[in-house]
């Protein structure tokens, strides 16, 4: 039988630091060289930003022994909600001389950061290091979560969006901020999940905010939490556990329940999440937009972060991507310098926030292979390369032996957010249907969705649950999952010869002559609920194309 993490210990592990290992407060604020050398971007055409009439500001301190350099208040929001807030000051900011600021969200289910000697949650900075790097620091407890009062509606921006507009106008009275008109804080923001998927609502709806670094953060929750209409239950059973000591909209626990009993979500509860945005709310983004994302999220994956590119790119504004091993999963390969991430943050903040246009912002697309290795290009797409394609064929059996679960390593004591998901990673199936992919002679750099194509004919009894097998890659190497990704593929299986092609989660793989992955279907995964099984289906031809791409810089 599986472990299973008591609710408390998943609240703690989370709580205590989900960390990717992006921030170091040992060494001070890291430097801004942002890696390979690319011109700074210029900034964006300067615009007049008439705040937002948030109404009149009520706030009172809370009288706490709180850490030296900090304070906690209580804002009330648009509706009368009370919002705690911890305002971290930049030592020496005077009116004369003030500092510009930086708004930093938790993840869900959490309190703000409180800690200056902390490291950053989630793959996000620390207050330490933001204030070494010359800010002021503003973090806040979420409507719903720690101190705050109100029900958490997953970032709805007439709701959590307004109570941060509540808290840049309170920013915006304190002494020390650098202004860039009345009530118009020069700022940007910061935040790992939850706390990224509120700058881009946020930004898109308050033209104070000068920029934004969302990091693992999402573009839609149905692409998300729902792909292809089957929920990722894995995920749920932890987001509902870690959020349990909070109060959060009924839709969410529904939305867990019918996943629980039948696989599905109903209509209603999928257009909820739907609603929660940010999706077209991306559109209206108008500032400089650094995007971090983790290469093994299996929460909110690289098309995720895509997505929000590029909108972001059409809207004519700068903007860059990093992607890094980490975020919502378990990284059991090399994650290069460990200063890459927080020095792309600081140098982003500094060219659009301090507006110092000697900082380069550094390249538009970054990542870090499973080797550790550095590539960087000029920005999404990155320019094709010819793809590795691969065919096969066999039968699967549509049972619970089919499985893929947990991964060979296992996290080890120090990795708390390893130790949290491990349970749910995808792993190698004993049971599948098995196509090598030989790269045979060549050197290539895998990144992208690989496509899937497949012939097949298949029965299963009738029931509520969807008809759907998995897919992942797997390196027979190291026995692991490429990227710990794993994608639903819908089916119909109704004795008829059918074809189908699906796009797969993405990926990035460095790969060398001689070395092969292996294409896996699988019945059941221990990511998603499980679909209809009873069955088999017999692929007759299954085609895998990996996109690989030319023209990237490397380095370490």
């Amino acid at each position: 039988m599986p472990r299973r993490t008591p609710l408390l210990l998943v609240a703690m592990l989370t709580a205590a630091a989900l960390v990717a290992g992006c921030a170091s407060d040992e060494s001070g604020a890291p430097s801004t060289s942002a890696g390979p050398a690319t011109s700074a971007a210029p900034a964006p055409a300067a615009a007049t930003c008439d705040p937002p009439d948030t109404g009149a500001i009520t706030s009172a301190e809370v009288p706490a022994p709180l850490g030296a350099g900090r304070t906690d208040w209580n804002v009330t929001s648009f509706d009368g909600t009370k919002i705690r807030a911890h305002w971290f000051p930049l030592d020496g900011a005077t009116p004369e001389d003030p500092a510009p600021t930086v708004l930093m969200g938790p993840g869900w289910g959490l309190a703000g950061d409180t800690v200056p000697g902390g490291t950053g949650i989630l793959g996000a900075m620390s207050i330490g290091g933001l204030q070494r790097a010359g800010y002021n620091v503003l973090t806040w407890d979420p409507r719903g979560f720690g101190e705050s009062d109100g029900t958490a509606t997953v970032n709805d921006k007439d709701v959590e969006g307004k109570d941060v507009q509540r808290l840049i106008t309170f920013v915006a009275a304190q002494s020390g901020v650098e202004l860039d008109g009345p009530g118009d804080p020069r700022m940007g923001m910061v935040g790992a999940s939850y706390g990224g998927g509120i700058q881009f609502v946020t930004s898109a709806i308050d033209c104070r905010v000068d920029a934004i670094v969302p990091v693992i953060a999402w573009h839609s929750l149905e692409t998300s939490l729902y792909k292809a209409k089957v929920p990722k239950t894995g995920w749920a059973s932890i987001l509902t556990s870690v959020s349990s000591t909070g109060s959060t909209d009924p839709r969410i626990a529904s939305a867990k329940a019918s996943g629980d009993a039948t696989s599905t979500v109903s209509e209603e509860d999928a257009e909820w999440f739907r609603s929660r945005g940010p999706a077209e709310l991306v559109e209206a983004v108008a500032v400089p937009t650094l995007i971090v994302q983790g290469t093994v999220d299996t929460l909110f994956t690289l098309a995720e972060a895509v997505e929000n590119y590029e909108v972001v790119n059409d809207n004519g504004v700068p903007v860059a991507m990093v992607w890094f091993c980490g975020g919502h999963g378990l990284c059991n390969a090399k994650v290069g310098d460990p200063e890459r991430v927080s020095t792309r943050i600081v140098a982003w903040l500094d060219r659009y926030v301090k507006d110092d246009a000697s900082v380069e912002d550094g390249p538009k697309f970054d990542l870090v292979d499973q080797d550790g290795v550095r590539h960087t290009g000029d920005g999404w797409p990155l320019r094709a390369g010819r793809p590795v394609t691969a065919t096969g064929s066999g039968t699967l059996e549509l049972t619970s032996a089919s499985r893929s679960q947990g991964p060979v390593s296992a996290a080890g004591d120090g990795d708390l957010v390893g130790r949290l998901s491990e349970e749910i990673m995808p792993g190698v199936a004993q049971v599948a249907v098995n196509v090598p992919v030989p790269f045979g002679d060549r050197t290539a750099l895998v990144v992208g969705a690989p496509t899937l194509r497949l012939t097949y004919t298949g029965t299963v009894p009738d029931g509520p649950q969807p008809e759907a097998v998995f897919a992942q890659l797997v390196d027979p190497a190291t026995q692991q999952v490429v990227g710990q990704q794993i994608t639903p593929v819908p089916l119909v299986l109704d004795g008829t010869e059918r074809r189908t092609a699906v796009d797969l989660e993405m990926v990035a793989f460095a790969a060398r002559p001689g070395q092969s992955l292996t294409l896996q279907l699988v019945a059941t995964t221990s990511a998603y609920a499980t679909p209809r099984l009873g069955g088999s289906v017999t692929f007759s031809r299954i085609t895998v194309s990996l996109p690989t791409v030319t023209g990237t810089s490397t380095g370490s």
